[in-house]
């Protein structure tokens, strides 16, 4: 097939349109056009009064070598990629020890499938519940001030990506398109399969629910095993060499490899790795506040007139600003019609995460708005340090917000006058249990603060109301990415423990659904290649 790219239309256009675009551009017939397929589709904005789309498309002709050989000169007329995934080993017919795959977030999902899929038979071993008993008990936390320690945001079946916006897009370097192996699987569990194409795509909370389970019964089929309220609580490990595990309930299990796949947030087992010796660093990331404004006002800064048209859906942004006191403040996690949640795994703390669902037909956007901190910064040496200094702030937020894991809040107005608020205005927050109005200059070290006031009125010239007065701050926004790295050579396993794998956010190697997706399927293959030579 041969890609086409840079194809624009007005944003509507009929599919007779699309084809005629086609037609018009590679001088064909219309009887030497066989089919055509969209590859990505994304809006250009830039024109307010003129929204466009923009097409990649792979098309099929009866004579695809005269037109490459037509186009040769042309940058976006050439032969469509093979983005087919090909398995890098398949299990041999002799397997002594099954894989173990800690972990059943995005990289331990697509570890393990990955591993399945070829014969490999792997235990996943998962510290939270199933992924509806933990719906249930994260919304104990959000509707009853009570939190479950090992079943929340950050832990259960399909991982803190399940409790998001669910994006599916990163800016990773993919030259194996795996990134379109784990949306083509998405897909087959239920994702519509728009993701194939459109611009950023996304799925929503309640969508990945159902499509979580059916992953889980696939690789259960092939073979695999899923332990949940599994929570491993030492290695074993012999002459710098993986020999098992040891879970909280006193199991102890065999295996001479092991991915880790454990989230950003699992502060008890990052503990425990270090204790063991495992080679691990402290890494940047970033802290802040959620902000909240309302999908109108984003969507009219945006789309101009085309504001609310059902072919764009709600808008979004990406914003960056550097400040004068030499720190990045930039936006994360953007949730067009979404809500800020309550994202603590540990008692005594406050987090605070986005989270929309597929329609995102809410009142508030909300996006983090964080600033970039480093080792240098987090006041205590080791790998471990930045999860003190999270912890430290996240306990000071539980303590704004009345000690009750009601959130602090602020409205943008006074955070920008230095003052108080005592009540907040036309912008309801979103975030349950609920918001308490302060004061968050003491939220965050003051390096943080005084980059955020710098920012907000330079992203106002971006978008016309960002710095809107009844806008909402909520704090705090600090599980970004892992604090920490686990760090791997070129062979995924870990620089002193052999048959130990580090993957996805939790090790340092993700920022995201898609790229952890990635880094699960990637960290699989070392697996497998190193099984089969071993046997």
């Amino acid at each position: 097939m041969i890609r086409l790219t840079e194809l624009r239309l007005p944003l509507e256009h009929t599919p007779e349109a699309l084809t005629a675009a086609v037609l018009q551009r590679l001088q064909l017939n219309p009887a030497d056009l066989l089919a055509l397929r969209i590859h990505k589709r994304s809006p250009d904005a830039r024109k307010k009064s003129a929204l466009l789309f923009v097409y990649s498309l792979d098309i099929e002709v009866i004579d695809e070598a005269a037109v490459l050989e037509r186009f040769k000169d042309d940058s976006h007329v050439k032969p469509t990629p093979d983005m087919s995934y090909q398995f890098v080993a398949q299990a041999p017919a002799s397997l002594p020890l099954r894989p173990i795959v800690v972990g059943f977030g995005p990289a331990g999902i697509f570890a393990a499938l990955i591993l399945a899929q070829a014969g490999f038979k792997p235990l996943v071993l998962e510290r939270g519940k199933k992924v509806r008993e933990r719906t249930k008990d994260t919304w104990d936390l959000w509707r009853k001030h009570t939190l479950h320690p090992e079943s929340n945001v950050q832990f259960g079946e399909g991982g803190a990506g399940t409790f998001s916006d669910g994006k599916l897009y990163s800016q990773i370097k993919d030259r194996r398109h795996l990134g379109r192996k784990v949306l083509t699987e998405f897909v087959k569990a239920g994702a519509p399969e728009e993701i194939l194409y459109v611009n950023r795509p996304h799925i929503g909370t309640f969508r990945l629910v159902s499509m979580v389970e059916k992953m889980r019964a696939e690789i259960e089929a092939l073979g695999g095993e899923i332990r949940f309220e599994a929570r491993v609580a030492d290695l074993s490990i012999e002459e710098g060499q993986v020999r098992g595990v040891v879970l909280a309930s006193g199991e102890e299990i065999r295996a001479d490899h092991v991915v880790l796949a454990l989230g950003h947030s699992a502060r008890d087992t990052f503990e425990m790795l270090y204790r063991c010796g495992v080679f691990m660093e402290a890494k940047a990331f970033a802290v802040g506040f959620r902000i909240e404004h309302p999908q109108s006002l984003i969507d009219k800064a945006r789309y101009g007139n085309f504001a609310g048209h059902p072919l764009l859906g709600a808008a979004d942004y990406k914003l960056v600003h550097h400040a004068s006191n030499g720190r990045d403040v930039y936006s994360f996690c953007m949730c067009p019609g979404g809500q800020v949640v309550a994202a603590t795994s540990e008692p005594g703390c406050v987090v605070t995460n986005g989270m929309s669902q597929y329609s995102r037909a809410e009142r508030n956007a909300n996006s983090g708005l964080v600033v970039n901190v480093t080792p240098a910064d987090f006041g205590g040496d080791g790998p471990l340090a930045g999860i003190e200094f999270q912890r430290r702030w996240e306990q000071r937020a539980f303590e704004l917000g009345g000690g009750n894991y009601d959130a602090p809040g602020q409205r943008v107005g006074d955070f920008l006058a230095g003052q108080p608020s005592t009540q907040l205005g036309e912008v309801a927050p979103s975030y349950q249990p609920g918001v308490r109005p302060t004061d968050l200059a003491t939220a965050l070290p003051d390096y943080v603060i005084a980059a955020m006031r710098e920012a907000i009125p330079a992203f106002d010239r971006q978008i016309r109301g960002f710095a809107l007065d009844d806008a909402v701050l909520t704090g705090v926004e600090t599980r970004t990415s892992s604090p920490l790295r686990i760090t791997r050579g070129a062979d995924c396993q870990s620089l002193n423990v052999r048959g130990l794998y580090p993957a996805g956010e939790g090790a340092g190697y993700a920022g995201g659904i898609l790229s952890a997706g990635v880094d699960g399927i990637e960290v699989a293959e070392a697996v497998s290649s190193a099984i089969v030579r071993a046997s």
